[in-house]
């Protein structure tokens, strides 16, 4: 007749599951007498008693820090756990302070490399909406493709990182406000505040995209209100915006051409 087992025992298969461990770990525990089951059914069963499962827990907790067996064999059988855990939480917690901040040291070197990298078509569509979209893309570049100034333009913005066109589209509205508050200021577009804004949108236009002189920028001035889009774009922030940034943009040509 076979022994009965205890509500204290367990089999080698429930203690494998219990300290996820794998049964052939457990038999070779066994063979080299780290932890050895102190009971056997009448069958010939291994059952560990709740002594040698306390046991095995000390070891799976050095093995998971790292300890070689022999040196947890010494540690388990001499007496001085509470002093070895003691100093091994020590060093767990060293160690932890360490990976914070190597997770800080590679948050950093993410940013760097995100920040270094040229935006994706995404990236600039969460920036400036759907009107940075392919069909704008397409159309500016069979209307503007064989100019210089689009060829250097694309040379340039094509290496823009996702935080140069943040900061790239932060200019624009910097630019766009200075417009408004002197148009709703009363200030004529032959002011000196309409035309300082004009020479801002026009180096800003000079130093991001491409080379625009005060004259040529008396082009772009006039599409603004010759294109229906373009004049949305103004009319949508302030009526009368277009017309009134056109002005001021041939102004600051005039002024800038000493006239």
């Amino acid at each position: 007749m076979s022994r009965t087992m205890s509500a204290m025992e367990r089999t080698v298969g429930q203690v494998a599951e219990d300290f996820d461990v794998t049964v052939r770990t457990l038999h070779y525990y066994d063979e080299i007498a780290l932890v050895t089951p102190s009971e056997r059914t009448t069958a010939g069963y291994r059952l560990y008693t709740d002594e040698d499962v306390q046991r095995l827990a000390k070891v799976v907790l050095y093995r998971r820090l790292g300890m070689p067996l022999e040196q947890i064999r010494g540690v388990v059988d001499g007496g001085d756990a509470v002093d070895h855990l003691r100093r091994q939480r020590a060093a767990v917690l060293t160690r932890i302070d360490e990976m914070k901040d190597l997770v800080v040291a590679i948050d950093t070197m993410m940013e760097t490399e995100m920040s270094d990298r040229p935006a994706s078509d995404a990236e600039l569509k969460e920036i400036f909406g759907d009107g940075f979209g392919e069909d704008y893309q397409q159309e500016a570049e069979e209307r503007w493709g064989e100019s210089d100034a689009w060829q250097q333009s694309q040379s340039r913005t094509r290496k823009y990182s996702k935080a140069e066109w943040e900061q790239i589209k932060a200019e624009s509205e910097e630019i766009t406000l200075a417009f408004v508050r002197a148009l709703d200021a009363g200030e004529p577009a032959t002011s000196v505040a309409a035309m300082n804004a004009a020479e801002a949108a026009r180096l800003q236009i000079h130093t991001r995209f491409y080379d625009l002189t005060s004259d040529f920028h008396r082009n772009l001035g006039d599409l603004y209100v010759a294109d229906p889009r373009f004049t949305k774009t103004y009319e949508d922030i302030r009526p009368g915006l277009a017309q009134y940034v056109r002005d001021a943009i041939h102004a600051n040509a005039d002024r800038q051409a000493g006239a």
